[in-house]
């Protein structure tokens, strides 16, 4: 039998506890030993969790029990998990985590505390129940990865499925997210874009060994979506969904996250709700599409299940996937040199050479319109448009510059088209 510590009893950690007893008997024949969580750690000791595994308030009580195999963080954070973790590392104990803020800023500090005994597993930190760092690191490890881009926030994508089927303002559906419990109190770390920003830079350490953090990369939310960009996107036979997107170019690797407008034909197009698409695009496999829930706590519980299992059998492996470093290395693109196509939205005065105006900064840029719609109100106007391919420090001149005319009312806002 293995010994595990869970430290962060909450949902998830309440759903690892009650799987590991309900399917007690396919996970030890998978596993080869019987997996049992002999202790946890929580906040409130009085909070009734329907389970009757020994709870404690001091992670210390863990840490420092020699009978205890393997260590699950669910806790959340950075700086107090990285503690836990650290300390569990070299003190013997292997580690789950679904703590993708963690990784985000510690991923390769941590990997240099494994080694052949020890081991750190975190399927559980990107897509919940969906098993893609698995994917990424066994199943396509003969492939370069061309691409790979995903919903990874399943209350970004929720929220703008509700916002095209039901044609409610954002500001709305934000609050219904909020009572359903798809986005918290202060929801800014889903609908900012930083959630899927921390899941992002684990998936492009597996695929392309970057280190990179949350700062190093263009991250931008969903606050500024409106219905006109949805019905832009329905008049020119595009989806709005907020992707995380890693692509390689060179010897360079562009990280992103951000909405796009993308053609609805594409299959991570027709992902909606709260679920989770991940497509990843190999040099000899081609595409390959992951579909499933992203959050959830058997969905989650899943996912951290599978890390144990793994340990119990003794595959570790390389904790993100490279045994050495690639010979070629890959480094950041630098954010200013994304190139793409653009969609701006803008609210005009409603007069005689506005469009002139904005048609001579774009070409200042050399940026060229390829679409364009006017929805007139009173005396202004929502100018909407898309452009040819661009790149990213030129649309951020033009963006000041169109900003600074004294007919357009309000900052321009602009999504990327992803074809």
């Amino acid at each position: 039998m293995l010994n595990i510590g869970i430290i962060g009893v909450g949902t998830v950690g309440t759903s690892v506890v009650k799987i590991l007893e309900s399917n007690k008997d396919i996970i030890t024949a998978r596993a080869g030993v019987e997996l049992k969580v002999v202790k946890g750690v929580v906040n409130n000791l009085n909070k009734d969790r329907g389970i009757s595994t020994p709870l404690t308030t001091d992670p210390e009580d863990i840490l420092n029990d020699d009978t205890i195999d393997i260590v699950v963080e669910l806790m959340g954070g950075v700086e107090e998990p990285c503690k836990i973790v650290t300390k569990a590392l070299k003190s013997g104990k292997s580690v789950v985590t679904a703590n993708k803020a963690l990784l985000a800023y510690h991923r390769y500090e941590l990997e240099a505390l494994c080694n052949d005994n020890i081991a750190l597993g975190y399927e559980a930190s990107t897509a919940g129940g969906i098993p893609i760092i698995t994917a990424l690191k066994n199943g396509l490890s003969a492939n370069h990865i061309v691409s790979l881009k995903g919903i990874i926030n399943g209350t970004c994508n929720y929220m703008l499925t509700k916002m095209r089927d039901e044609g409610v303002a954002y500001a709305d559906i934000l609050k219904e997210s909020q009572d359903l419990g798809y986005a918290e109190a202060d929801p800014s770390f889903d609908v900012g874009g930083f959630d899927a920003a921390h899941k992002l830079l684990i998936l492009a350490s597996i695929a392309y060994g970057i280190d990179a953090k949350p700062e190093d990369i263009l991250i931008e939310g969903i606050e500024n979506i409106t219905q006109d960009d949805i019905a832009f996107a329905k008049e020119f036979g595009y989806e709005i969904k907020h992707l995380g997107i890693a692509k390689i170019d060179g010897s360079k690797v562009s990280l992103r996250v951000h909405a796009v407008l993308m053609p609805k034909e594409e299959m991570i197009a027709k992902i909606d709700g709260v679920m989770n698409g991940i497509s990843v695009v190999g040099d000899r496999v081609g595409e390959t599409l992951y579909y499933g829930p992203g959050a959830g706590g058997d969905a989650t519980a899943s996912a951290v299940i599978a890390d144990l299992v793994d340990i119990a059998r003794g595959t570790k492996g390389p904790m993100l996937g490279f045994t050495k470093p690639l010979e070629f290395g890959l480094t950041l693109a630098n954010k200013d040199d994304i190139t793409s196509k653009y969609y701006f939205r803008m609210e005009v005065i409603d007069e005689a050479g506005v469009l002139g105006k904005i048609t001579s900064i774009l070409a200042s840029e050399s940026i060229s319109i390829e679409t364009m719609l006017q929805r007139a109100s009173g005396d202004t106007a929502n100018l909407l448009l898309s452009t040819h391919t661009a790149k990213e420090s030129s649309i951020q001149k033009v963006l000041s510059e169109i900003e600074s005319l004294t007919s357009v009312k309000s900052k321009p806002i602009i999504i990327r088209i992803e074809e």
